[in-house]
């Protein structure tokens, strides 16, 4: 299961966060709540496992982990949480915490080529896509290597309904698009395609060499932000 975090107060003030390390809003600590809350009880709509997962795998940045640690005390017993730093968002170098404007003030072109085709452009002083993708593949596999050995023979699932074991790993919107084409087999060019709302839930399954995306963005949990005029989900990663 990958869980993008919470709403920062950068991602509120549309900056660019890479490796800064902007707490939750108060919108994101409830985002955070909400979907803890979800997935504590997640019902036939979504295709989980009835086991508890196996951990809780987060970036160490504090809008992923504080994320992740409502999702885990929201579970009875809480499942491990466990840090990756392989699951950090993508470096911005100088790009990290200046404004959508800022940044096309002075780098209109090299933002224009991200833009385009992130695979052959990155903010100045930050990392190359491709970096990025190692090292979230990387961490995948770790993931997956630490699944109880005897239910290997099983299906692998982040899941299932039917399948043990399974993992949630709350991580960004760029590591999360990383990770989610390097399951699926999709090439790296097809970065743009595969948005991660804030708080949304995506499900993917591995059985039998096959991987399926089971859901996308599931985010009907933050219907109540909706309700009292607050954006539930809607604001884009500052990349």
């Amino acid at each position: 299961m990958l869980v993008r975090h919470g709403e920062s107060t950068w991602v509120a003030e549309r900056r660019f966060q890479g490796r800064g390390d902007p707490p939750l809003s108060s919108l994101g600590r409830r985002q955070a709540e909400l979907v803890a809350l979800r997935l504590a009880d997640p019902g036939s709509e979504l295709p989980l496992s009835e086991h508890p997962p196996s951990g809780i795998w987060h970036s160490p940045l504090q809008r992923a982990a504080t994320t992740a640690e409502a999702i885990a005390a929201a579970r009875h017993p809480p499942p491990p949480l466990r840090s990756s730093d392989g699951l950090s968002e993508i470096d911005q170098g100088e790009w990290q915490g200046l404004t959508h404007d800022q940044v096309r003030g002075r780098w209109a072109s090299t933002l224009e080529a991200w833009r385009d085709d992130p695979t052959t452009a990155q903010a100045p002083g930050g990392e190359r896509l491709l970096e990025a993708q190692l090292r979230v593949r990387d961490a995948l596999s770790q993931i997956t290597a630490a699944f109880d050995p005897a239910a290997r023979s099983d299906a692998q699932t982040v899941g299932d309904s039917m399948a043990v074991p399974w993992a949630i790993i709350v991580a960004h919107d760029g590591v999360l698009r990383l990770a989610l084409m390097a399951l699926l087999g999709v090439p790296i060019r097809r970065f743009w395609s595969f948005p991660f709302v804030l708080c949304g839930i995506s499900v993917v399954q591995i059985a039998e060499g096959r991987t399926i995306l089971r859901a996308h963005n599931v985010a009907h949990h933050l219907a109540p932000l909706a309700a009292f005029g607050k954006p539930s989900h809607d604001r884009e990663g500052a990349l």
